[in-house]
């Protein structure tokens, strides 16, 4: 999706959420579009295969190619990823893969409620579950035991929270306090926080999965964040 009139700034992929097991949803097609119209940037989309067909093994290095394809047209400073829930995890643990390897990453990552350990194991979890009303730990274990496929659950490219954080490109990233990936999204802030990450942390309080993406003031006030981000501006304080 590119900005009408032509003019282009920047590059961008966007990995869509739904389980690994969904398809893109009208949600992130309208935060697409924004991004696209209010940063002048061309998004790419990748209708990437879900499980049982696709896993993670077969998903990230092709994620990462895409990335690095983007980065090579219009360089590092110009090209930014972005992912929300699983795919969210898809990007981060694409930009492990890029470092790792010893490619060059996008200028930031922006990830909206992403899953950071597929193993749910932060005993936090259940704290948080009696108020979340989109997920639970036992159905996401369902979908995470298909998306590993031959990789153990805390290979990086399954649970990006086990990888070491150090040497990522910058990040921002979303998290609301009703939702059960809230635990690790803190932790992984604080992981990559201490490891000398550049690392936006936005904590949307009493907020759902993936609030960024809904048609609330706090969802619009998050969009306003990246597009801010984006465009090089300082961001509104966001409470």
């Amino acid at each position: 999706m590119s900005p009408a009139g032509g003019r282009v700034r920047h590059r961008a992929i966007y990995l869509h959420g739904g389980g690994w097991v969904n398809e893109i949803e009208p949600p992130h097609w309208r935060l697409v579009a924004q991004l696209a119209a209010e940063t002048q940037t061309a998004v790419r989309v990748p209708i990437y295969p879900l499980v049982p067909w696709g896993t993670a093994g077969e998903v990230i290095p092709h994620a990462a190619e895409l990335i690095s394809a983007d980065i090579a047209a219009a360089g590092p400073q110009e090209t930014f990823v972005l992912g929300d829930s699983a795919g969210g995890q898809i990007a981060l643990s694409s930009s492990i893969y890029l470092r790792d390897n010893n490619f060059e990453q996008p200028r930031r990552l922006f990830l909206i409620a992403p899953v950071l350990d597929a193993a749910m194991s932060n005993p936090a979890i259940a704290e948080v579950a009696p108020s979340d009303p989109w997920l639970s730990s036992a159905g996401l274990g369902v979908y995470a035991e298909h998306w590993r496929g031959q990789l153990s659950l805390d290979d990086p490219m399954v649970s990006p929270l086990s990888a070491e954080p150090a040497g990522l490109t910058a990040i921002t990233l979303f998290s609301g306090t009703r939702d059960i990936l809230n635990p690790d999204a803190r932790a992984f802030a604080d992981k990559a926080a201490a490891a000398g990450v550049d690392i936006d942390y936005v904590q949307g309080e009493g907020m759902v999965h993936v609030y960024p993406l809904l048609p609330i003031p706090e969802g619009r006030a998050a969009r306003r964040h990246m597009v801010d981000a984006m465009n090089g501006t300082p961001p509104a304080v966001l409470t």
